[in-house]
């Protein structure tokens, strides 16, 4: 397959890296299609075996209590992985785990991997399943150690054989060489695996020196996502300083898109990454208050800040960025409706004004219209930029979620704030108690935006709603 590789699995006593370990490791080093070094390890995880990992693969805290530390057998690891392409299946779970342990006895592993899984999906496109047992079931595969390292080791031995007899030598080595290569175009200086990278919705943060993010993003499919920013170096500008310059990745999985796109929202404003233009913190947030009595002046007030309440969205129209982007498009509008400029605020003095003069104001502020018709006026050509008020009586939770992770998420709003995101009901219900006291910020244009858009059902069904009783 490849000139030389080694075959690895591990036991650990858990799915997370950080918090779990190691029980079992077993390899095989092959070269020029020989087998020169294979063995299995034991390993002191230095932690209890939770019962359902011994009923998986029969390894108990008995078994471990005299095998050597990792820290032990790291030599003899180093030694035969020196110079060989990591090959396993889901290769970013073993590979996590090997550099997490590695790093803790003072290693920074640094080796070249291959996901038997992504090459089974290459070499097999037409095949429905490609984890290990789906392996074993499509060629007729057996062993009497499955979920013991050197027997799952031996499953994937006979598997690229027997692939190989099957599509061909070439035809592996080929598939192979472009998975390898698919990492080939990653910058020099990066230090997280790509493979570590969950394909899941999640945010991303690329950092280079510094504590400052560079870059934060979100995607449905967080590694390939990461990716396509190094596949597009040559091409953007923002890009090839990316490239440049990160040194590592972040990410933060989420149950969907929605909470994706939350959580994407409140790392930029909180961070302020220095590539992120878009979905800043707001400083200057107005809008325009219309006066109830027609013969107000002015008839629009803007109003700015804490004054954006959520409880009179009916009074306030449009949502601007800036004094100068409110009053440019009040102005556009204005000449749009043949509306009084003078009446509206945009100018000063009394009588006649200008636009009237040249038959762009129909005459409210001479008489020849009445004020109670030029408000109606005005009411109606404003109506399209009308907030929304809050459409429920309280709080409300959206559910979201993954089936592929068994993930669940209630992202939590009241009065279009984001009060919070909780993972189970006792969460939900303290934040929905809680909303009086959560110092959840001032008012939000981009989560009323994407709020108003999701329970519209403007993108994607309508959200499964929880609702305060």
């Amino acid at each position: 397959m490849l000139p030389c590789y080694v075959l690895l699995d591990l036991e650990t006593t858990g799915s997370n890296p950080v918090l779990d370990r190691i029980t079992e490791v077993a390899v095989m080093r092959v070269e020029q299609g020989e087998v020169v070094a294979k063995w299995s390890r034991l390993l002191n995880p230095g932690q209890r075996i939770p019962p359902f990992i011994q009923q998986l693969t029969g390894i108990d805290d008995a078994m471990v209590a005299g095998a050597p530390a990792f820290g032990e057998v790291l030599p003899e690891l180093l030694a035969v992985l020196d110079g060989a392409v990591l090959v396993a299946h889901n290769v970013r779970f073993d590979h996590g785990f090997l550099k997490q342990a590695a790093a803790r006895e003072g290693v920074d592993l640094r080796v070249k991997t291959l996901c038997t899984v992504r090459l089974s999906r290459k070499l097999y496109p037409q095949a429905r399943g490609h984890g290990l047992d789906a392996i074993m079931r499509r060629h007729g595969l057996h062993t009497t150690a499955r979920h013991r390292a050197m027997g799952d080791v031996e499953l994937l031995h006979q598997w690229l054989h027997i692939a190989q007899t099957e599509l061909g030598t070439a035809a592996v080595q080929t598939a192979a060489q472009e998975l390898l290569c698919g990492s080939a175009s990653l910058p020099p200086h990066l230090e997280t695996p790509v493979d570590d990278i969950p394909e899941a919705p999640g945010v991303y943060l690329f950092y280079g020196e510094g504590e400052v993010p560079l870059y934060i993003g979100k995607s449905v499919r967080l590694r390939a996502r990461v990716l396509s920013h190094f596949q597009a170096d040559h091409r953007d500008a923002r890009e090839l300083r990316l490239a440049q310059e990160v040194r590592r990745v972040e990410w933060r999985e989420t149950a969907g898109e929605f909470g994706a796109l939350l959580l994407e929202m409140r790392l930029i404003k909180e961070l302020q990454p220095l590539l992120n233009r878009q979905l800043r913190r707001e400083r200057q947030l107005c809008a325009w208050r219309l006066a109830e009595d027609p013969v107000a002046r002015p008839l629009l007030t803007l109003m700015r800040g804490d004054e954006l309440d959520p409880r009179f969205f009916p009074q306030l129209y449009g949502c601007y960025r800036s004094k100068r982007q409110a009053v440019e498009a009040l102005r556009a509008l204005v000449q749009r409706h043949a509306l009084c400029p003078q009446a509206v605020g945009l100018e000063s003095g009394k009588g006649r004004c200008f636009a009237q003069q040249i038959g762009q104001c129909k005459g409210v502020c001479c008489g020849l219209e009445s004020a109670e018709r030029h408000h109606a006026r005005l009411q109606l050509a404003l109506a399209a930029e009308r907030l929304r008020a809050w459409p429920y009586a309280g709080p409300v939770g959206l559910r979201e979620h993954s089936l592929e992770q068994d993930r669940t998420e209630v992202h939590v709003f009241d009065q279009w704030r984001h009060l919070g995101t909780a993972r189970c009901e006792t969460d939900v219900a303290e934040l929905m108690e809680s909303r009086h006291e959560t110092k959840s910020g001032g008012f939000d244009l981009d989560i009323y935006r994407l709020l108003l858009s999701r329970l519209s059902g403007a993108k994607g069904p309508p959200p499964d709603l929880i609702r305060r009783r």
